[in-house]
């Protein structure tokens, strides 16, 4: 038995990872869109309009590393989102894109800082998402999306959308779809508590957490 090419590979792990993502309740109906890049630099994403649960691994689609459309069905209308954070994150090969409803409702709203929407309230968004910066609305589909991103000269690997979603990358599709929850539950902790006093993991807790685990977060910027 021969093993499997890379490109099936990675498909076989887009479609587990669609269906992980509808299991964890991030996607509602068709919306959101995930990708993975392959060693060469193309990358494979899930089709426009397609659900996430119930991905065909033949209608996958692939693009070169700049983003042309190679084969596969038409691409999701988000390429640039994820060509953006794939270029903020040359070392990441994964990027999640889902309109979850706590994440769409924390991106309605002011955002709790300049380099975090979010606050550091658990120690595992620190841990696993990170700051997450609060990116200004524009159209979905929109090529600005990428712009964006790339213009926030901070590091950071997650990020809520205004008034859209969510988005965040990582290593592994694994480790995308942990930060994606991450930013979910978070959202919601932080809709919880808004308007209370609440008491925040400190400077040297935070530290203590990306020193550990490799994540994102500017200090003092409260």
């Amino acid at each position: 038995m021969t093993a499997a090419q890379p490109g099936t590979r990675l498909i076989g792990e887009l479609v587990d990872a669609g269906k992980a993502v509808v299991a964890a309740g991030l996607s509602p109906g068709s919306s959101g869109n995930i990708s993975v890049r392959g060693d060469d630099g193309r990358i494979y994403i899930t089709p426009g309009g397609s659900s996430l649960g119930a991905l065909d691994p033949d209608r996958i689609s692939v693009l070169s590393p700049e983003g042309d459309w190679l084969s596969g069905d038409k691409p999701s209308k988000e390429i640039g989102l994820h060509l953006g954070l794939y270029r903020k994150n040359p070392d990441h090969y994964a990027v999640v894109h889902v309109h979850s409803a706590q994440a769409v409702a924390a991106s309605c709203v002011s955002p709790w800082s300049e380099a975090s929407a979010l606050p550091p309230l658990t120690p595992y968004f620190v841990m696993r998402a990170g700051q997450t910066p609060l990116v200004p609305y524009r159209a979905p589909g929109s090529a600005d999306l990428g712009k964006l991103l790339l213009a926030i000269d901070y590091p950071f690997s997650s990020a809520l959308l205004q008034n859209h979603g969510q988005v965040t990358s990582a290593r592994t599709l694994a480790g995308a779809i942990d930060a994606a929850v991450e930013v979910e539950e978070a959202s919601r902790i932080a809709l919880l508590t808004a308007g209370q006093e609440r008491r925040l993991l400190t400077d040297a807790e935070i530290t203590e957490l990306t020193g550990r685990y490799g994540s994102d977060w500017t200090l003092g910027n409260r």
